[in-house]
């Protein structure tokens, strides 16, 4: 079987994994009030790639885990499309599709979109300290979780996009951005999935390193993709960086130059990640995945 294969065979696994965790682990979409979890459940079971709780998973294989990382991935995966209701809201990228149709304001109404994303941030933190009996483990894995969304990390790097929206930046801000608005979530999946086979800090600190490259070669590709893809093959409306007036790699660099850039910090990533040692075959070929997406 080839390793383009193998890995996919490898991801619907862990797909589907994470699929029936959700189900199972949300409350009911019948639990009172019920459009509150209706709301919280359409956003959740709406599908998408599921890159987070996937990195989560495979990089808690990388070493022998101790416990079942499946509530930890579900976590993020609550957290992330948190962010997304959030971010389609008309106050911030006035948005009405999301993974292929329509957003949470659109299919409920405001209110209830801003709730339902309210309630996933929390019960992101509830599951993790609620599912993981291990004070230390529990402790260090809502630490990553809530140190890369707050206000210094994803949120922040979300609060300077906005601000900077229409204005020339210079490369530093945008790296700023990118590293805080999305490196940070990726971060944090890599390391709360190693932190299962009880990583040292040393190790713990090189898939940090790897995390930041994969994140900042992400977020190029999503920029290149906004400005040669569309709203099919993605599944949410492109062309918005530009109708913003968006700062974007593609904009300081141009197609060709950002995606060097982005081919840059992937092998950057393999590299970090190669050096941890441990069972990383499936978390590499992930990384080279990613680097080649078109969607």
């Amino acid at each position: 079987m080839r390793v383009n294969e193998v890995l996919k065979e490898k991801l619907q696994q862990v797909r589907e994994q994470v699929e029936a965790g959700i189900d199972t682990l949300l409350p009911s979409a019948s639990t009172r009030p019920t459009k509150l979890h209706q709301a919280m459940r359409y956003s959740m079971e709406a599908g998408g790639k599921r890159i987070r709780p996937t990195l989560l998973i495979l990089a808690s294989e990388i070493l022998p885990a101790k416990h079942n990382p499946l509530a930890a991935a579900v976590a993020i995966e609550c957290l992330h499309t948190y962010t997304l209701i959030h971010d389609d809201l008309p106050a911030v990228d006035n948005s009405d599709l999301r993974r292929g149709r329509p957003a949470c304001h659109k299919q409920f109404d405001e209110p209830t979109a801003i709730l339902a994303g309210d309630s996933l941030l929390t019960f992101a933190f509830e599951l993790l300290s609620h599912h993981y009996n291990d004070p230390t483990l529990a402790t260090a894995l809502i630490r990553d979780l809530s140190q890369a969304s707050g206000s210094q990390h994803l949120i922040g790097g979300q609060m300077e996009d906005i601000e900077n929206e229409g204005k020339a930046v210079e490369t530093e801000t945008l790296q700023y951005i990118h590293k805080n608005k999305t490196a940070a979530l990726l971060t944090a999946a890599l390391t709360m999935g190693l932190r299962f086979g009880n990583a040292s800090k040393e190790q713990i600190d090189v898939m940090r390193c790897a995390g930041h490259h994969l994140g900042l070669a992400f977020q190029i590709i999503d920029d290149i993709l906004d400005a040669t893809s569309n709203a099919e093959t993605m599944g949410k409306p492109v062309g918005n960086d530009a109708a913003a007036d968006k700062s974007t790699y593609v904009a300081l660099h141009g197609i060709d130059g950002a995606r060097k850039e982005a081919m840059r910090h992937t092998a950057a990533a393999i590299e970090a990640s190669q050096s941890i040692g441990g069972e990383s075959a499936h978390l590499i070929a992930l990384f080279e995945d990613l680097g080649q997406r078109i969607s």
